[in-house]
């Protein structure tokens, strides 16, 4: 069973945090550790105040991506009903099939009669009519760009062959995820009697999988300000995309049960945020938070790069590898959030992994997390993968890698 392990990093300012790995002791068991803090006097700013129109909001989380920190929080843990942003699962287990090929974007699902008797116009809707077989390209479209019920149902009954098949798929991803206090009930939303539930804390893991893992199909599916679909117009109600600048989705919710919510994202200069509301009493209040937020989350703190898109951020030992170590980089810039006014910050970076890491190791296979701490914040972290694959060694590389491993 592998243990967790802390591997601290040393970050160099005079190259503007570039990484420095410096051996200075070494672990139970066997593993190297280095050490890294800026070491200027600190002047730590106050935290800025948040927005005054989210006062009245239940549930809001807000976090800057590019190094897992919280910027503002109220009750991200809380349990509450998504609504449509259930739909964002829909649109991720989607993508996912897509990758894996088990999926196509020009395959064609039929709209069953059972299906429509319960679904046709139902809600927020692309129209479809009954036996009507619709492309996969469009029902994703319906789904992200106009919270279409129907397409929802579509999708689902095609691409799992009934909804009940399409939940087990959403589940059990959304438990790979980490969304461990979230449960899906219908793959469009829809009241199901408090059977769906999710959290802000798990929204944003969503959201960070969606943007992160499937960024092509994210900027292809959503963002989109209207749909037009049979000659029929509809309009986004999403409050980012095209109303701030960066902002390019996610998904609006709204049930009389649940009020309005949204999970939004907006990105400037490779610096990405993400804001849940959730529980707003109005579709105004839910937009003003929305905005409010993200702006105030971009103009009240500066980012501080730590390392660049692809850079490596450190290495770890790998057993039984072809080779006995492996870098770890991030497929976004690695930054921290500083309240502006912050001349000389304390950071402190950690690289935690389970270790010993053994191979075989894909290329692009999460194996650790780097652990940023800033004084006057709690820690906060981001993925780290795998820069290489590395395959298992032959007997003989084993042989002579446990040699050498007695002397390093």
């Amino acid at each position: 069973m592998r243990s967790r392990v802390p591997l601290s990093i040393a970050i160099d300012r005079r190259k503007v945090m570039e990484l420095a790995l410096r051996i200075l002791s070494k672990t139970k068991i066997g593993l190297a550790a280095a050490l890294l803090v800026l070491c200027n006097p600190v002047l730590s700013a106050a935290s800025p105040a948040p927005p005054s129109n989210v006062e009245d909001v239940p549930i809001i989380l807000l976090v800057d991506l590019s190094s897992g920190q919280i910027l503002f929080q109220r009750n991200p843990d809380r349990r509450f009903v998504p609504a449509s942003i259930t739909k964002v699962m829909t649109a991720y287990q989607a993508f996912e099939l897509l990758e894996a090929g088990k999926l196509q974007l020009d395959q064609a699902f039929p709209f069953t009669r059972s299906s429509f008797a319960q679904w046709g116009g139902e809600g927020s809707t692309m129209f479809l009519n009954a036996g009507e077989n619709t492309r996969v390209s469009d029902l994703l479209l319906g789904i992200t760009t106009v919270s279409a019920n129907d397409a929802s149902i579509v999708l689902a009954e095609g691409a799992a062959g009934s909804v009940q098949g399409w939940l087990e798929q959403m589940n059990a991803t959304a438990q790979r995820l980490g969304m461990s206090n979230s449960r899906f009930g219908t793959p469009n939303g829809w009241p199901d009697e408090g059977r769906t539930f999710t959290t802000a804390r798990d929204l944003v893991t969503l959201g960070t999988a969606l943007v992160t893992d499937h960024p092509d199909q994210y900027r292809a599916f959503f963002g989109h300000r209207s749909l037009t679909y049979r000659g029929i117009t509809q309009p986004n109600h999403e409050p980012l995309t095209g109303r701030v600048a960066g902002g390019d989705g996610i998904k609006t919710g709204f049930t009389n049960e649940a009020g309005f919510g949204v999970l939004g994202s907006a990105e400037r200069k490779g610096r990405r945020l993400m804001v849940v509301v959730a529980g707003a009493d109005t579709t105004l209040e839910r937009t003003r938070a929305a905005r409010g937020l993200i702006e105030w989350g971009f103009s009240a703190f500066e980012s501080r790069r730590l390392f660049a898109a692809g850079e490596t951020v450190g290495v770890i030992r790998v057993q039984g590898g072809t080779k006995r170590s492996v870098a770890l980089v991030s497929p976004r810039a690695i930054a921290a959030a500083l309240p502006q006014g912050t001349e000389s910050p304390g950071i402190t970076a950690r690289i935690i992994y389970d270790g010993p890491v053994r191979a075989p190791i894909a290329v692009g296979e999460q194996i650790a997390e780097l652990e940023i701490s800033i004084d006057g914040a709690e820690p906060s972290r981001v993925p780290l993968y795998a820069s290489e694959a590395i395959g298992p060694a032959g007997p003989l590389a084993r042989m002579i890698n446990g040699v050498i491993g007695w002397f390093t």
